[in-house]
């Protein structure tokens, strides 16, 4: 039987990192629930083990029921009918096979029915999911909704739709508009209070939207008359079954194509606010985002994994002067780069999930109680931390999510270009990753913020203080020149005293960094385990030589050559 989570031996070394005890120990607050809820566990090896027996039968599921209906899936497509959004049949399966294992709301308290799991196992349920198909990580992932829920509307809304969850209510967050795709400040759907009624009524149009006929909404929408920016905005929850909103049409897209994606009009639709009036966009949407990017970089992590296998179950078959084309080195070093870029990526995704997790669980110890002056520490750095690596990690786990399926798809040859093979679509469903939850250029104007500050550098010197054994002490080396190489290129950008030029340079400068940071993570996962010793060796060499080539270009770049471009 075909086994997701069992067949990838790397998804359990990184459930196993040794921060793993105190994340799931302050997640257990001493494991006191372990009377009061038989799926509690009652210290932390129980609550691992609880971690590994989900994930299986999560990887089950994938293995067996969502990767096989794929491709029909793809096919068939959702559908509209009498302004209702009806799943393709294999989506439906999918579904209702996960409603059916309980193994939605995992990261939900289990006061509302969920499974009270940490964000690392969470979103190693979203890469099993996307790597099985990427449109359905998009339905499975938007329960990431009731994150925001949890964390920021009334008790009574919580008690409301946070037990729906689990049951596999659907979500979306309906953001975009006609005129205000990633500038959200421009958002200009309405909302207005209804004293008779006691609600919000919301009046406008909704785009792109992904699944966009959802059971629970939330809505980003303007309720300050008169506003123009964001500190107009407020955020709403909206249920489907008052039937107020119009499907004005389904998209038809390129790839992920077992997700609907609709034009939405709302018409008085009824709505309840979700903490406080004009902090829809300043607080709640982009803490909603981050959990977003979390998301899509699982899924690209998932897509690649998948079309990395198919390109490696390829090569061994496929047979050309007399051999297997997995021989000849022009293959071979393909798939060894790949290889290289997945492990880089899947190890930033889980230690990006490692700070969200601290960050959030001090959040929540600060709410009750006082926090020491060392735990306060503690958390604002795993916050910056959070901060700095999320838009990092969403950047290069899209743009290598594309590479890997552009190269997967060259490795099969014209036959990859067929309908034949499952990387067609896997290389259709990949390049939305780069684009929607903030485009590659967007995560850039994000992310560049921890090298201008310093925040990168920091975080660098601090894994280099770690001792590694003999054997890496060459790769530990290659990556301490290649951050003092990263300082000089700081500082040559920083003294062109030009705002534009310095923008002109970020995304040099933010996958210089990234380079970097992935290499200390992939030194550190084969100080752990030898395994990992190859794709480090073969990853740190490369982005060794693209950072030389990032920083010729910042070190000799001039005023005028910005102007080329424009």
């Amino acid at each position: 039987m075909e086994n997701f989570f069992l067949d990838n031996e790397t998804l359990k070394f990184h459930l196993m990192h040794p921060l793993m005890k105190k994340i799931v120990e302050m997640k257990e607050c001493g494991y006191n629930e372990a009377q009061q809820y038989e799926i509690a566990p009652f210290d932390y090896d129980d609550a691992m083990d609880s971690y590994e027996k989900i994930l299986e039968i999560i990887g089950e599921i994938c293995g067996e029921i969502i990767a096989p209906n794929a491709e029909n899936v793809d096919l068939e497509g959702p559908k509209l009918v009498d302004n209702e959004v009806i799943y393709a049949s294999g989506t439906q399966q999918n579904q209702q096979s996960l409603i059916n294992a309980g193994v939605y709301g995992m990261a939900l308290p289990r006061r509302y029915g969920g499974l009270n799991f940490s964000m690392v196992p969470y979103v190693m349920a979203a890469e099993l999911v996307a790597r099985a198909d990427g449109s359905f990580a998009n339905i499975w992932g938007l329960q990431d909704c009731a994150e925001t829920i949890y964390e920021f509307a009334s008790e009574e809304l919580k008690e409301a739709y946070l037990p729906l969850i689990p049951k596999g209510f659907t979500c979306s967050m309906d953001l975009t508009e006609p005129d205000a795709g990633s500038d959200l400040q421009a958002v200009q759907l309405k909302a207005t209070f209804d004293e008779k009624a006691n609600c919000w009524r919301l009046n406008g149009v909704k785009r792109f939207i992904t699944n966009g006929d959802a059971h629970i909404k939330l809505v980003l929408a303007r309720s300050e008359a008169g506003s123009g920016d964001g500190r107009g905005l407020s955020y709403f929850l909206y249920d489907r079954k008052d039937k107020a909103v119009t499907i004005r049409r389904m998209e038809h897209k390129l790839g992920i194509k077992g997700a609907p994606t609709c034009e939405l009009v709302f018409n008085n639709a009824p709505a309840q606010l979700v903490g406080e009036q004009r902090l829809g966009l300043i607080k709640y949407v982009m803490t909603l985002m981050n959990g977003a990017r979390l998301g899509v970089a699982a899924q690209g992590v998932g897509i690649a994994e998948a079309a990395y296998r198919e390109a490696l179950k390829y090569a061994r078959e496929r047979e050309q002067f007399g051999k297997s084309i997995i021989h000849f080195p022009a293959v071979y070093e393909m798939l060894g780069n790949m290889r290289a870029k997945i492990d880089a990526i899947r190890t930033m995704l889980y230690e990006t999930c490692r700070f969200v997790d601290l960050s959030k669980l001090y959040e929540q110890l600060g709410k009750e109680r006082s926090l020491t002056g060392e735990e306060r520490s503690e958390m604002k750095h795993y916050q910056r931390l959070t901060d700095i690596y999320t838009p990092m990690l969403k950047l290069m786990s899209s743009e290598y999510c594309n590479q890997i399926a552009y190269d997967a798809l060259q490795v099969h040859g014209g036959t990859g270009y067929m309908q034949d093979f499952p990387i067609e679509r896997l290389y259709r469903d990949a390049r939305i990753t780069s684009i929607y939850e903030g485009t590659s250029q967007l995560q850039v104007v994000a992310a560049i913020k921890g090298v201008s500050n310093g925040s990168f550098l920091k975080q660098i010197k601090e894994y280099d203080s770690m001792e590694v054994n003999s054997n890496l002490a060459g790769l530990q080396m290659q990556l301490q020149e290649m951050t003092a190489r990263f300082e000089k290129m700081c500082e040559a950008a920083k003294n062109y005293n030009n705002a534009e030029m310095y923008d002109f340079v970020a995304r040099r400068l933010v996958e210089a960094a990234a380079n970097i940071i992935l290499g200390y993570l992939l030194l550190a996962d084969a100080d752990r385990c030898e395994k990992y010793t190859a794709s480090a060796r073969i990853f740190i060499g490369a982005a060794n030589a693209q950072n030389f080539e990032k920083e010729a270009f910042v070190n000799s770049f001039s005023a005028g050559i910005n102007e080329i471009y424009k």
